[in-house]
């Protein structure tokens, strides 16, 4: 396994910047933002740390050269919209995209890209799931014309008002992930794993990981901490923000010992990059800096 970062926790740094923080941290890896130029719609989105508008062979060197010269792997490009939004031109805007994702990753040389699934957050998972067929279908065939593995993190997408009540991500329990693989039986089809966004479900986080081994592309490390006072006062059917809060690795109620001795047990041996989520170190960048070098001295001892 190699240890790395999601470059969304440094939005400041520019893509030298990112791979010579990862250089001095001693990561072996970087998981890089692609979104749009433009504002972010969400906290955690609208990073562009690769501009893949127009992206050329020529630009795909100049990125290699620069992971090579600080000694650092790209092990996946990341861009997480809403590919099945209720509005069709912002859902257009969002596969258009990712298609320019795919075709950058696989001018890089890389195995992978992640995304989500998508929701119309008004609608159950049956309704949903006719227009996620046609969305999905094509995308994973343009991956596969192009070498590249589509990983579909399971966050709920579930936080915020706008996202109520179903959330604007489908692939969130085994259920519907077993549904999504019979239904798009593609080996370039998979999952970007998160083991919290199953313990916010209430759910092992290590369980269904010899189900799905073969479907594990990628994984995030983030950790969280449930605040039963403020479950006990709001229910599991408010928003969750009312009763959980994202920990760097270490900080929570993760099991890294157990967790990481079932990722051994599945023989995975992709990348583990670390997420952060967490104020705990402060806002600003020196902050958030401070947490990717805990998160990398707490989960390194494991990758030894």
């Amino acid at each position: 396994m190699q240890l790395g970062f999601v470059s969304a926790i440094v939005p400041e740094l520019r893509l030298e910047g990112v791979f010579e923080l990862a250089n001095d941290e001693g990561f072996d890896c970087v998981e890089v933002m692609c979104w749009p130029s433009g504002k972010a719609e969400r906290k955690y989105a609208g990073i562009t740390h690769i501009d893949v508008t127009g992206f050329s062979r020529g630009t795909a060197d100049e990125v290699n050269a620069l992971a090579q010269k600080y000694a650092v792997r790209m092990s996946a490009l990341g861009y997480y919209p809403n590919p099945l939004d209720p509005n069709p031109a912002t859902a257009k805007a969002a596969v258009d995209h990712l298609k320019q994702v795919i075709k950058a990753a696989a001018l890089l040389g890389l195995p992978v890209v992640n995304s989500f699934a998508g929701r119309d957050p008004s609608k159950t998972v049956d309704e949903n799931w006719p227009r996620f067929l046609k969305t999905w279908r094509p995308l994973v065939k343009f991956a596969e014309d192009h070498g590249i593995k589509i990983a579909i993190e399971n966050c709920p997408m579930l936080y915020t008002r706008d996202e109520w009540p179903g959330g604007k991500n489908l692939a969130t329990t085994p259920v519907i992930w077993r549904r999504m693989f019979n239904d798009i039986d593609s080996s370039s089809f998979g999952l970007n794993y998160d083991p919290s966004h199953l313990v916010l479900q209430m759910m092992d986080p290590a369980g269904p990981l010899k189900e799905f081994a073969d479907r594990i592309f990628h994984f995030h490390a983030k950790d969280i901490e449930i605040d039963m006072d403020g479950l006990n006062e709001h229910g599991i059917f408010s928003l969750p923000k009312e009763w959980h809060q994202p920990r760097i690795p270490g900080y929570g109620k993760m099991d890294w010992a157990r967790y990481i001795g079932a990722l051994m047990e599945i023989k995975y041996d992709g990348p583990v990059c670390i997420e952060v989520e967490d104020e705990t170190f402060g806002k600003d960048l020196a902050g958030r800096k401070r947490a990717v070098r805990v998160s990398g001295q707490i989960l390194r001892p494991y990758f030894a």
